[in-house]
C-alpha cells in the first residue's frame, strides 16, 4: 500500500515581525501558532498587550481583506472585525472564559467589494504564566444569507505618510466601493485638492510638514463643502475643539468604524 508522503510547509520567517525570534516565544505561543498554521480552519490569534495579529491562509481566504499576508505577526493598523465587533466578549475571553457566537455578521471582501457575511466565531483563551496572553478565534461560515452592502460611493483623498497603512486603507476603501486617491503629505494633497473634486479628505493628524489639521483648514478654503475625516493615534485631543465640523477615528480603528463614519458623511452630503 502506498502511503502519501507528508508535506511540510516552509517555516515562516518571524525575524522581521513584532513576535521576533521563535526561540524566545513561550511554549503556549509556539503550540498555538503551529496548530493554527497547519489547520484548514480559518484562525486568527491576537497575542499580548500589543494585540499582535497572527493568522493562517484559511483566514486570509475567508475574509478576503486586502493587504493580508499570512501568517502576520504585526500589530494591525486596522483591527480585524472578529476582534473588534464585541469588546465585552473579548474581555471575558481575556479573563479565561471560552465563548462561541453563531451567525455574527462581519465584513468580508468578495469580488472587490465588502459584503456582510454570517460567521460562527469560537474564542479560546491562550494561557501563559497563570494568566491569559492571547485569544484564538476560529471562524466558520454560518448558514445564513449575507446582507447587501448599501454604501453610496464617495470620492476620497487619503493623506497618510506610512506606506503600509496608506496601502491598506486605500484598498479597503476601494473594496467598499469608493473612489480613492492617495498622497503621503499635506504638501502633496493641496495640489490634488485644487485639481479635482473630492467629497472627503481622510487625513492622518500627525504628518511630516503641514499637519492634518492645518491641511484641513487650507483644504476648506479651496473646497468649503469638503467633508473631513481624521485618523489619529492620540484620540480626538487635537480635533475635539476645531472651528469646523469633522469626524475622527482613533487608531487602530476597525472596518465597521470606518464604514459608520463614511455612512454618516454620505448622509450629511445627501442632505445638503
Amino acid at each position: 500500500m502506498n502511503v502519501p508522503s507528508a508535506v511540510t510547509p516552509p517555516a515562516p520567517d518571524w525575524s522581521h515581525t513584532a513576535l521576533g525570534d521563535p526561540a524566545g516565544w513561550p511554549a503556549s505561543l509556539r503550540l498555538t501558532t503551529s496548530i493554527m498554521l497547519n489547520s484548514p480552519q480559518a484562525m486568527l490569534l491576537m497575542w499580548g498587550s500589543e494585540q499582535i495579529m497572527v493568522y493562517n491562509d484559511a483566514y486570509a481566504e475567508l475574509t478576503g481583506m486586502p493587504g493580508l499576508r499570512p501568517p502576520g505577526g504585526q500589530v494591525p493598523s486596522m483591527q480585524p472585525p472578529a476582534w473588534s465587533w464585541n469588546s465585552a466578549a473579548i474581555s471575558e475571553v481575556r479573563n479565561g472564559r471560552s465563548l462561541s457566537f453563531r451567525g455574527c455578521r462581519l465584513p468580508v471582501c468578495r469580488n472587490h467589494r465588502v459584503e456582510q457575511q454570517a460567521l460562527d466565531l469560537y474564542y479560546t483563551p491562550i494561557p501563559q504564566d497563570g494568566g491569559v496572553s492571547g485569544v484564538l478565534c476560529t471562524l466558520t461560515p454560518a448558514a445564513i444569507a449575507p446582507l447587501a452592502d448599501s454604501n453610496a460611493p464617495l470620492r476620497l483623498l487619503v493623506v497618510e505618510d506610512n506606506a503600509d497603512a496608506r496601502y491598506l486603507v486605500c484598498e479597503t476603501l476601494r473594496a467598499l466601493g469608493h473612489e480613492v486617491q492617495a498622497v503621503s503629505s499635506g504638501e502633496e494633497a493641496l495640489p490634488q485638492l485644487g485639481a479635482q473634486a473630492f467629497d472627503v479628505l481622510f487625513t492622518d493628524v500627525s504628518l511630516p510638514g503641514i499637519s492634518g489639521v492645518d491641511l484641513a483648514r487650507a483644504a476648506l478654503k479651496q473646497a468649503p463643502q469638503l467633508a473631513l475625516l481624521f485618523a489619529s493615534g492620540y484620540g480626538d485631543e487635537l480635533t475635539r475643539h476645531l472651528e469646523f465640523p469633522s469626524q475622527s477615528l482613533q487608531k487602530p480603528y476597525d472596518i465597521e468604524q470606518l464604514q459608520a463614519a463614511l455612512e454618516q458623511i454620505s448622509a450629511q452630503l445627501n442632505n445638503r
